[in-house]
């Protein structure tokens, strides 16, 4: 297995670890705005879990995007 292989699977569980990530914080406020009309201007802090996963996701998109510009640095070095 070579470098580019070890990138690519790290890519894909990346992506789905984000996928799951942004459907878990979708899934709170999408369920309190069908009921509430105002819920949308209201400003609401981020405590326990919420918190956390939004930092989780921060930091796995950052992730995400530097093993992203590793590998074009990679590809572009071969070709």
């Amino acid at each position: 297995m070579d470098v580019t292989d070890f990138i690519n699977i790290a890519l894909i569980i990346l992506s789905i670890s984000l996928i799951a990530l942004i459907l878990l914080q979708a899934r709170g406020g999408a369920i309190g705005g069908m009921f509430d009309a105002s819920a949308g201007g209201q400003y609401k802090a981020r405590r326990g879990l919420q918190k956390t996963l939004f930092n989780v996701t921060i930091g796995t998109s950052v992730v995400f995007f530097l093993l992203v510009v590793v590998e074009v640095f990679i590809l572009r070095g071969r070709g």
